[in-house]
């Protein structure tokens, strides 16, 4: 179980879900402590590169951008350079559509 467990159960019933996510890896888009919200996705083919989604990579949950996608993976980083790795759809759960202070 990780931080977002109970926010990517909600996501997956269809619930939209806020919350102050705490770091600085995504500093520039998100602030430590700011309030995002995200909403599940309906269809991941909607999904775009520089898109903030909720995810996990190899067991670890992160709120986090789309840097780059190829076919039906998508290779999920921050916002200081870092990479975490690639994904299938199935481990891409929301998609963040606002951020406030």
């Amino acid at each position: 179980m990780g931080w977002a467990t109970g926010h990517i159960a909600k996501l997956q019933q269809g619930e939209t879900v806020s919350f102050r996510p705490r770091g600085h890896s995504m500093r520039g888009r998100i602030d430590s402590g700011d309030l995002c919200t995200v909403v599940p996705i309906d269809d991941h083919a909607t999904l775009q590169t520089g898109d903030i989604v909720l995810c996990r990579v190899a067991g670890a949950e992160y709120l986090h951008l789309i840097t780059a996608i190829q076919g039906e993976r998508f290779q999920i980083g921050n916002n200081r350079g870092h990479i975490n790795g690639w994904v299938t759809s199935r481990q891409i759960f929301g998609r963040c559509v606002s951020v406030e202070p």
